[in-house]
């Protein structure tokens, strides 16, 4: 596959978060570029999901999954802490590593 250079600008706070990833990571800027730009417009091998990279989810983003996910009611709270309690006491002793 012949390959084709191409240049880009970048904001500065988003080429510091792309150095950043890609240090934390070590995965070269140009490989994240590419494969982003692969999954943007679609084309490309589909990733096997068990060799995904965890990334990191700001704090703004975990909020905004959270509200979107079911929650338990208080009903199915209390049961489910109920069988958790239950189920300890179902286990066997262990000895604190600190006596």
């Amino acid at each position: 596959m012949r390959e084709v250079h191409l240049t880009l600008r970048l904001s500065r706070d988003l080429a510091k978060a792309l150095s950043r990833w890609a240090r934390t990571h070590g995965v070269a800027k140009s490989q994240i570029v590419r494969e982003a730009v692969e999954q943007y417009v679609g084309i490309g091998a589909p990733k096997d999901a068990s060799a995904e990279v965890a990334r990191p989810v700001p704090g703004r983003a975990a909020a905004a999954r959270w509200a979107s996910l079911p929650h338990l009611t208080a009903e199915e709270a209390g049961g489910l802490a109920g069988g958790i309690a239950a189920s300890r006491t179902g286990l066997p002793s262990v000895a604190s590593p600190w006596e």
